[in-house]
C-alpha cells in the first residue's frame, strides 16, 4: 500500500475522526522523508510543465483544516516551485452580499483551474457543509442538499478533464491551541491571531463532526478525500 492510501476515505465508509492520529509520522525518518519530499516535488514541477503546455487537463486541490492546522505553510511547501504561470491559489473567505445573492457555487466555479492549470483552494465550498451548519446560516435541510450539489459538481469537472484531490489537515485540539498561543508570543506571527478563532475554537466538536460528515459524504472514486495528519510537518508535506 502506498503511503498515502491508508489515509483515504473510503466511498460512502462512516468517518470518525478521533481514530485518525493527527502526530503519524508514518515510521518514516524525518531526513529520509524530506529527501523524498524534494524528489517528489521535482517530478510534480515537471508534470505541471507538462501539463500545461498540453492544456488538455487541469488539477484542483481542495484544503480544509481547523483554525491552526497549516493550509498556508502546506500551500508554501507544496506549490513554491510551480511556475506562477500554471498555478493559482484561491483563499475563499465568508461570502460577500454579492455572493450571497446566487448559489453557493457561483463564485466556487468561476475560480476552477482552466485547463493546463493547477488550481489550489484554501478552503473551499466545503466551507457552506462546515461553517455554515455549525453557525446555523442556512436550514438545516438546505445545507444536507449541498452534499449531492457538490458530489454531482465534482463529477462534472473531472468529466470535463479536472482531477480533483482533497486534503483535511488533521490537528488535535491541543495543538490547535498551542498554535494559536505561538501567533500571540512571536511577534513575527502576531498578525495572524483574530480573536474570532477563540469563538470558533469553543465550537470545536461541532466541527469536527460537520468535517466527519463531509467527508464521509464526499469522498468518492473521482473526488477523493485525504485525512492528512498535520502536526509533524515534513510527514504531511510529503503525503
Amino acid at each position: 500500500m502506498s503511503k498515502h492510501e491508508q489515509y483515504r476515505i473510503t466511498p460512502g465508509s462512516k468517518v470518525d475522526l478521533s481514530k485518525f492520529k493527527t502526530d503519524d509520522d508514518g515510521g518514516l525518518d524525518k531526513a529520509d522523508a524530506q529527501r523524498e519530499f524534494a524528489e517528489l516535488s521535482d517530478r510534480l514541477t515537471k508534470l505541471q510543465e507538462l501539463m500545461y503546455a498540453e492544456a488538455k487537463h487541469a488539477l484542483l486541490v481542495v484544503l480544509q483544516a481547523m483554525d491552526a492546522g497549516g493550509k498556508d505553510s502546506t500551500i508554501r511547501s507544496l506549490f513554491a516551485q510551480i511556475n506562477p504561470q500554471g498555478r493559482k491559489v484561491i483563499n475563499f473567505k465568508a461570502p460577500n452580499d454579492v455572493e450571497l445573492k446566487h448559489d453557493f457555487l457561483w463564485r466556487i466555479h468561476e475560480n476552477t483551474p482552466r485547463l493546463g492549470y493547477l488550481g489550489v483552494f484554501n478552503r473551499s465550498y466545503y466551507e457552506d457543509v462546515l461553517v455554515v451548519r455549525v453557525k446555523n446560516l442556512v436550514p438545516e435541510k438546505r445545507w444536507k442538499e449541498r452534499y449531492d450539489h457538490i458530489n454531482h459538481f465534482e463529477k462534472m469537472l473531472t468529466d470535463e478533464g479536472t482531477t480533483v484531490v482533497k486534503f483535511f489537515l488533521h490537528i488535535s485540539k491541543d495543538y490547535q491551541k498551542e498554535r494559536l498561543q505561538r501567533r500571540l508570543e512571536r511577534p513575527d506571527k502576531f498578525w495572524k491571531f483574530d480573536p474570532s478563532d477563540l469563538a470558533e475554537r469553543r465550537r470545536w466538536d461541532d466541527y469536527q463532526k460537520a468535517y466527519e460528515d463531509a467527508l464521509s459524504r464526499c469522498s468518492t472514486g473521482y473526488a477523493p478525500w485525504y485525512v492528512i495528519p498535520a502536526e509533524r510537518r515534513w510527514y504531511r508535506n510529503l503525503l
